[in-house]
């Protein structure tokens, strides 16, 4: 556990660059990103829990509730069931818990632009704890890179022609 909270910490700081790009995005954006890196740190959980497919229903309910196809109750009942599947397996797998973790703010990220934050934090941490590199603050800063990476694409696609929700 003090490993884990010492590669929590790291994370936390090496964010800080990726944190002040968000500041800057707006939220379709945002969510845009959130959704897209979703793919790559989910297939962490699914490779040790292939039954489970909670957090892959909580990030189509994100992209669903996106859309205006479903009403926040229902995405949030996603993100909830997301976050119960993490704390199924927090003790034995925390790659696996972070990355469910992560794919219950990508719900929130569609409520609220900060949660992109927690998903960041999340799929950075579940990647590291998955790895196990030798030198985590390297391995932390390329994924934060590749974060960064995707961000500034999703911020430069023209969204205008997209299917979104009324609220957003």
């Amino acid at each position: 556990m003090k490993q884990r909270k010492r590669t929590l910490m790291q994370t936390f700081k090496a964010l800080q660059p990726l944190k002040e790009l968000t500041a800057q995005q707006d939220r379709k954006t945002l969510i845009l990103w959130a959704l897209d890196c979703a793919d790559l740190v989910l297939p962490i959980f699914t490779e040790r829990y292939p039954e489970d497919l909670r957090p892959w229903e909580a990030v189509a309910a994100a992209r669903a509730w996106s859309r205006g196809e479903i009403k926040m109750p229902e995405a949030r009942r996603y993100a909830l069931a997301s976050h119960s599947a993490a704390t199924a397996v927090a003790d034995a797998d925390p790659a696996a818990c972070a990355a469910a973790r992560a794919a219950g703010h990508v719900v929130g990220t569609v409520h609220v632009g900060t949660h992109s934050m927690a998903f960041a934090s999340y799929a950075v941490n579940a990647q590291i704890f998955a790895a196990d590199p030798a030198d985590p603050d390297a391995f932390c800063a390329e994924q934060c890179i590749l974060l960064m990476n995707r961000l500034e694409h999703w911020s430069e696609i023209d969204k205008s022609e997209m299917v979104w929700a009324s609220f957003l």
